[in-house]
């Protein structure tokens, strides 16, 4: 048993890294954001379908289910979207430090979406949030608007988190997964053919670029996501919870490896990036302390 939840540990770990690295591979890729995502959900739908068969699970469920799947799949694609073209116009260290901000928009969109109370200490660590993000604001100038995409992406990935909720307890991870991988890769294909941009230049991608695409898609997307399902099986969501926060820091650290310089920042930027992650670090950790559901 000791064995098993070691096991399942490095693989989570494993896993967050794999999430750190996807910011990395939109850097390095040479497309457009949009075509990133495209070609990300593409190769994400062939390897959720190859995992689904291999491990042969039924993926029948209501049509009224598969539309609203196919929904929120337009909000992943979104988020995605903009997560990449953030990195673009900015770098990945802006990008990841302003997407850790995700807790303040759930603690904001959470009580919308399900008509609950906001909650005092929600607020507490959002107003500890904005005190960050204003510090990186306030030094980082020169990529506000890259700042101002990655709010934006934050903002999408919150509310898709919050809208899949009310699926986690009625259909399999995989299958949510699977089908909005099919939602969102619908949806980028109606705007991209609308735009008539499904040209010959839009399929042509360097060996490199293939390359990164495939580990984005197949081992970033698909593998990922299907090995932190069979890790919640013996590790808490709890845990689950404090290693994603994990990301941005890997991510950060992998940017400073792979790109030097271009991501170095100014001590207001890390300060603001800290004060966010320790909210973020802290914030569960608290409630479970007081007994609530991390």
């Amino acid at each position: 048993m000791k064995n098993s939840l070691r096991n399942s540990l490095i693989l989570l770990h494993f896993i967050v890294f794999i999430y750190g690295f996807t910011a990395i591979l939109g850097k390095l890729i040479t497309l457009d954001a949009i075509q990133i995502v495209w070609y990300r959900m593409l190769f994400a739908i062939v390897g959720l379908f190859v995992y689904l068969r291999f491990k042969k699970l039924d993926i029948s469920i209501s049509k009224k289910q598969i539309i609203k799947l196919l929904g929120i799949g337009i909000v992943v694609a979104l988020h995605w979207i903009t997560f990449f073209h953030a990195i673009k116009i900015s770098n990945v260290s802006v990008t990841l430090g302003t997407l850790s901000s995700g807790t303040l928009f759930a603690s904001i969109l959470e009580p919308l979406f399900f008509r609950t109370k906001i909650k005092r200490l929600e607020v507490l660590i959002g107003v500890i949030i904005i005190a960050g993000l204003y510090l990186i604001f306030r030094y980082e100038l020169q990529y506000v608007n890259g700042i101002i995409v990655a709010l934006i992406s934050t903002v999408l990935a919150t509310t898709f988190t919050i809208l899949n909720k009310s699926f986690t307890h009625k259909v399999a991870p995989s299958i949510i997964s699977f089908y909005e991988m099919i939602g969102g890769f619908i949806g980028i294909s109606l705007y991209i053919a609308l735009k008539g941009n499904f040209n010959r230049h839009f399929f042509e991608v360097s060996t490199n670029d293939l390359v990164y695409l495939l580990i984005l898609g197949i081992v970033c997307t698909a593998f990922a996501f299907a090995a932190s399902v069979d890790v919640m099986k013996v590790v808490s969501a709890y845990t689950v919870v404090l290693s994603i926060n994990m990301e941005p820091v890997y991510g950060i650290i992998l940017a400073f490896l792979f790109f030097g310089d271009s991501e170095y920042m100014s001590s207001g930027f890390y300060l603001g990036t800290i004060i966010i992650l320790l909210s973020v670090f802290c914030y569960p950790m608290y409630k479970k302390r007081i007994g609530q559901k991390a």
